[in-house]
C-alpha cells in the first residue's frame, strides 16, 4: 500500500510539472502574438522576427471631370458663373481691380477648366481642395483668397480685392465648385508645371530672333499686344512681381502652350524666348 501511495504521488507530480510548462509555453507564445483580449503590444526581440509592416493599397488615379459652371446649384449657380465670368474677361467683370490689359484667361485657360499640360494652360480644377497651401513667398499657409489677390496685384498689376466682395466670394465659390469630387489635399497631377530639364544657357539674341518669328504675329512687334494675344511687356502686361516674370516659369509655359493651338517650341526655343521676353520693361511691383 505504501509502495502504491508513493507511485501516486510520483505520477501525480510529474503530471503538474509537464502541465504546467505547457500551460508557460503556451501563454508566452499566446502574449507574444498580441492575443485577443490582452492590450499588450506584441513584444519583439533580437530573436524573434521583424513585424511585417501594414499592407497600403495604392491610391486610386484622380480623374479630370470638373462639373460645368451651369450646372452648380440654385443656391451658388449665380456666383459660379459669376466667377467663371470674372476669369474669362477679368476686365470687364472686375474692372476696378485690373491695371493692365490681360485676363486670367491668358494664363487660366478657358477659366482654368482645362487639364493643363500640353496646349491646356495653367488649371484650376483642384485648387478648391488643396488651400490653404504653403507658399515660399510668403513662408506660409496662404487661403485662396490672398493666393487669388497675388495674381491681382502682381499679374493684372492692379490692386487687391476686397475679401468678403461679390467678385471675390465669386471667384472662391468657383474654384471650390470645380473641384466639386476631389479628395482634399490629394496630390493633383494637373496642377504642377514642372521647369523643363536642360543644361542649355539662354541666349536672349537668339530670343529675339525667336520672337520676331514665332510670337510677334500674336503679340505684337513690341510686345503690346493684338487682338489674338495679350501684351507681353509693356504698361499694359503683368508687372516684375508675377510669376510669369521669372524665366523658368514662362519658358515651362511657353514650351507647353505656344504658339496657342499648335505648340511647337523646342526646349531651347522656350528659354532664348523666356530670358529675352522677361528682360523687357514693364511696371514694377510695389507691395505697399
Amino acid at each position: 500500500m505504501k509502495n502504491n501511495g508513493l507511485a501516486f504521488v510520483l505520477i501525480t507530480t510529474v503530471a503538474m510539472v509537464i502541465l504546467g510548462a505547457g500551460l508557460s509555453v503556451f501563454f508566452s507564445r499566446f502574449m507574444n502574438l498580441g492575443g485577443a483580449g490582452t492590450d499588450t503590444a506584441p513584444i519583439s526581440g533580437p530573436n524573434l522576427p521583424p513585424q511585417a509592416a501594414p499592407i497600403q493599397e495604392p491610391a486610386a488615379a484622380l480623374t479630370y471631370s470638373p462639373p460645368s459652371p451651369q450646372d452648380a446649384p440654385p443656391a451658388i449657380r449665380e456666383a459660379v458663373l459669376l466667377g467663371y465670368n470674372i476669369l474669362l474677361e477679368t476686365g470687364k467683370y472686375a474692372t476696378p481691380y485690373v491695371g493692365n490689359k490681360l485676363s486670367c484667361s491668358n494664363c487660366h485657360f478657358k477659366a482654368g477648366l482645362t487639364q493643363g499640360g500640353k496646349n491646356g494652360g495653367l488649371s484650376l480644377v483642384g485648387v478648391g481642395a488643396t488651400y490653404p497651401k504653403y507658399r515660399k513667398r510668403q513662408d506660409y499657409a496662404v487661403d485662396l483668397v490672398t493666393r487669388t489677390n497675388d495674381c491681382f496685384k502682381r499679374s493684372m498689376n492692379g490692386r487687391p480685392l476686397p475679401e468678403e466682395s461679390k467678385e471675390m466670394t465669386a471667384i472662391v465659390t468657383y474654384y471650390q465648385w470645380i473641384s466639386k469630387g476631389l479628395p482634399v489635399y490629394a496630390e493633383i497631377p494637373w496642377l504642377t508645371i514642372k521647369p523643363l530639364p536642360s543644361t542649355h544657357v539662354p541666349d536672349k539674341t537668339r530670343g529675339e530672333q525667336l520672337y520676331g518669328v514665332k510670337c510677334s504675329a500674336c503679340h505684337g512687334k513690341n510686345g503690346e499686344g493684338t487682338a489674338a494675344g495679350p501684351p507681353l511687356w509693356g504698361q499694359d502686361s503683368f508687372n516684375d512681381g508675377a510669376g510669369m516674370h521669372k524665366p523658368v516659369n514662362m519658358a515651362a509655359f511657353a514650351q507647353l502652350n505656344m504658339p496657342l493651338g499648335n505648340p511647337d517650341l523646342a526646349v531651347e526655343d522656350a528659354l532664348d524666348l523666356a530670358d529675352y521676353i522677361t528682360a523687357q520693361p514693364r511696371p514694377h511691383f510695389s507691395a505697399n
